[in-house]
């Protein structure tokens, strides 16, 4: 159908999509289950974006063998051209009539491109952790993204395994915490259903579920929110994570992003960005202490899911399509080197 563009952003757990006419408005929304390939596969990945598409065809009264003009794809595991390439012919070739052009990044892609086509940096705090710089040339630069087994510090992941680590670590008499565990060895009790530390080994290797481990971190910040000191502790640990990953790829920001009045701006997407009071002593501290950072401005993607990949297909494949940027995120946080109470000027 000619003009309709739709856009998928999926992570490891949750995933949307949207269809908007040329004008920029929205036709179809939807949510589905993760669409990482390296989690679930080629084909499920395919199988599960086609679902996507042809559900958000039938709420649009699109008929499902007329294809959309373009779709765009920013999702989490796709970093790599090589299976990039194949995850879309693979789409082409098993569903020919999803869509006439098809552009694919990663899910950092998209949460840049919905806040502005000029670069930008964003972060990624969800059930992963990711961190991309994508400079106005197209230069990038990218500090994490690599997983529960090499990366994903500041995620939901790290925060609930920290929280289990910290508490098997105190009951093992292997390694002292810094607060008492007794609230948070409770809380794993109660969110697994476990009574000894044995009983959580099965989840954690026979009937591995990294979203439902990675869930734990809500329990984490209810604590915290509480006034549990351990599970304060872990939050802090994950804002210096976060703030150490933006630094990482700080220093190859274009003077254009990092000159404007209230520094470079970044894209916090993910759950964990919903604890930002829990985050911003140690991503603070760590900027303070560890950098020379001046200024940053912190915002909140609000746009529906996938308005971001949509825009990347646009893009990628040289597509008008209204847009206002300004709509699509707001002001969670501005830093400015020396200033403690930062949000004293929003």
């Amino acid at each position: 159908m000619s003009g309709v563009i739709g856009g998928i952003e999926g992570g490891a757990t949750h995933s949307s999509i949207i269809l908007l006419d040329e004008s920029g408005n929205v036709l179809a929304t939807g949510k589905s289950e993760g669409t990482n390939h390296h989690l679930i596969g080629m084909d499920e990945c395919r199988k599960r974006i086609a679902e996507m598409v042809n559900q958000a065809k039938k709420d649009a009264n699109i008929p499902p063998d007329t294809p959309i003009l373009a779709l765009g794809l920013s999702l989490s595991g796709c970093e790599l051209e090589e299976s990039n390439n194949l995850l879309v012919q693979g789409l082409i070739e098993q569903y020919p009539n999803l869509s006439e052009k098809i552009a694919i990044g990663s899910d950092t892609d998209g949460s840049v491109a919905a806040t502005s086509n000029q670069g930008g940096l964003v972060s990624i705090a969800g059930t992963g952790s990711n961190t991309l710089l994508i400079n106005p040339d197209g230069t990038r630069s990218q500090c994490g993204g690599w997983g529960y087994l090499l990366g994903d510090e500041g995620s939901a992941w790290h925060i609930a395994l920290k929280a289990i680590k910290i508490c098997f670590d105190d009951i093992d008499n292997f390694k002292s915490p810094p607060y008492p565990t007794d609230r948070l060895w409770k809380r794993i009790q109660q969110y697994f259903d476990i009574v000894t530390q044995p009983d959580i080994l099965d989840m954690f290797y026979r009937t591995f579920t990294k979203a439902k481990i990675a869930a734990f971190c809500k329990e984490v910040s209810a604590l915290a929110t509480a006034g549990d000191k351990l599970s304060q502790h872990i939050f802090n640990e994950a804002g210096e994570c976060i703030a150490r990953s933006i630094a990482a790829v700080y220093p190859k920001a274009s003077e254009e992003l990092t000159n404007r009045p209230d520094g470079l701006q970044v894209a916090c997407v993910g759950s964990v960005w919903l604890s930002w009071s829990l985050l911003q002593s140690g991503f603070v501290s760590y900027l303070e202490n560890n950098t020379k950072i001046q200024s940053l401005t912190l915002i909140r993607v609000v746009s529906p899911g996938g308005l971001g990949a949509a825009f990347l297909a646009c893009d990628k494949l040289n597509i008008n399509i209204h847009r206002n940027y300004e709509k699509n995120y707001e002001t969670l946080f501005k830093y400015k080197r020396g200033c403690l109470d930062c949000n004293c000027n929003l």
